[in-house]
């Protein structure tokens, strides 16, 4: 039987893959992570947008899965992303920081075009000669455009063909909070040897060291005490270290004193062969027609290419619809993911958000600085550069004339509010769904 919670957890996905359709399981149970185990309950943390539904359909499913793989007295709690395990018990299992390794993220499934080659490269250098070649490596680029997938290439092939080098990974919310029991219970020696030691460390998301300042502190001595030791450090950020806010310039140096690779969105034949790879994996038959239809409108990133997929694949199913062209852009038109350039122009947008905010456009578009205008004319900003293809200049220009500084200042604010605020959450979501569905 599994001894350590990651192990338990990885017992419990087989079981759920295996009583489970391949794009249910991707919809509904992969984004699904082990919170806790406290005795024989397991807990398990859901996104929560789909918190409600996981435990109304697949609750039952998820305790025989815990009953197989854990325990058989196992029950299973579905918790969210602010609930906070319970002091653990002598008789849990032990608490140990995931290493784990995605195993699908290997450099044999990236698929290379014009926008990641260099990146591609530079990070199977790194994996190839571990310590020599570009260390630090600095990856950057917008969310979903496989800088995770790359950064867990790395490790996979080291652990492969690295004969014995120890590797590390971590997100940057996962190196904090290890570092901060480690303060509390006293053992930052055990801490600091755990990510020092390792020949290997990939950091994943470091934008987040932004505002945590002990954490930065600490990171800054395990960055100098990783490269003077010659041992390889990798890292993913959303934007290049001179982008990110709160940073001080000596982290900033350090980051660029290797190599720093920008990934860009897949042009659209790469994202014909991503989506074509994804379906032969998933063992899914889509037709060339229809894969190229979903490639045309979502243009984005790789992780919402793949999620339209699951969804065409997942509605076409369920209704028992062949996947042509025409039901891919009514599911895309339905689930608001049809990114084709300028669905949406700049105006329709602001008088949506004014309606959304209680509003008239022209306090979106005037010099008002009232909190709730403000705030409004963000998100307004937000979606903008979400679902139309004008540049941060052009959308200034059509709210107000304002400059591209501003917009872009805009846009960072109402990406801060969203990850923060419900309510305002509920409001982006709800004009997504609205500016799907004009009237």
């Amino acid at each position: 039987m599994p001894a350590q919670p990651d192990e338990i957890w990885d017992a419990i996905r087989t079981e759920l893959r295996r009583e489970t359709p391949d794009f249910k399981f991707h919809i509904w149970l992969e984004p699904l992570r082990l919170a806790a185990i406290r005795g024989a309950t397991v807990y398990v943390r859901a996104p929560e947008h789909i918190r409600t539904s996981v435990v109304e359909r697949y609750l039952p499913l998820l305790r025989r899965a815990a009953a197989t793989g854990f325990d058989a007295r196992a029950m299973v709690e579905v918790v969210g992303d602010d609930w906070e395990a319970p002091p653990a018990d002598a008789g849990d299992p032990p608490e140990r920081p995931s290493d784990r390794l995605n195993p699908k993220y290997t450099f044999d499934q990236f698929v290379i075009g014009a926008g990641n080659r260099f990146a591609h490269a530079a990070a199977l250098a790194a994996a190839e000669l571990p310590g020599h070649s570009y260390n630090p490596l600095f990856l950057h680029g917008s969310p979903g455009i496989g800088k995770t997938h790359l950064l867990h290439a790395v490790g996979n092939y080291v652990e492969r063909f690295g004969s014995g080098l120890r590797v590390r990974y971590a997100t940057i919310e996962e190196f904090t909070s290890e570092f901060v029991a480690a303060v509390r219970a006293n053992r930052t020696a055990e801490f600091k040897q755990r990510f020092r030691g390792a020949d290997v460390v990939l950091i994943d998301d470091v934008q987040f060291l932004a505002g945590r300042d002990r954490t930065r502190e600490e990171f800054f001595h395990t960055f100098n005490s990783l490269l003077g030791a010659g041992r390889q450090l990798v890292m993913t950020s959303d934007r290049a270290p001179e982008d990110i806010p709160g940073l001080e310039e000596r982290l900033i140096e350090r980051f660029r004193s290797g190599l720093v690779a920008e990934l860009e969105t897949p042009e659209v034949g790469v994202r014909m062969a991503i989506l074509a790879k994804r379906a032969r994996l998933d063992n899914v038959e889509l037709g060339p027609e229809a894969l190229a239809e979903i490639a045309a409108r979502v243009t984005t990133s790789v992780r919402a290419l793949e999620g339209a997929l699951i969804r065409v694949i997942a509605y076409a199913s369920m209704n028992q619809h062949e996947a042509t062209p025409e039901l891919v852009r009514h599911v895309l038109r339905r689930l608001g993911v049809d990114e084709t350039p300028d669905a949406h122009s700049v105006n329709e947008i602001i008088e949506a958000t004014a309606q959304e905010f209680g509003l008239e456009p022209d306090d979106l578009r005037g010099k008002s600085r009232q909190q709730s205008v403000a705030a409004a004319r963000h998100v307004a900003m937000y979606l903008a550069r979400e679902m139309t293809r004008h540049s941060p200049s052009e959308i200034g220009e059509a709210i107000g004339g304002r400059d591209r500084k501003t917009v872009t200042h805009g846009i960072t604010r109402a990406t801060e509010v969203i990850g923060s605020d419900q309510l305002m959450r509920n409001s982006v979501n709800n004009l997504r769904r609205r500016l799907a569905h004009p009237a």
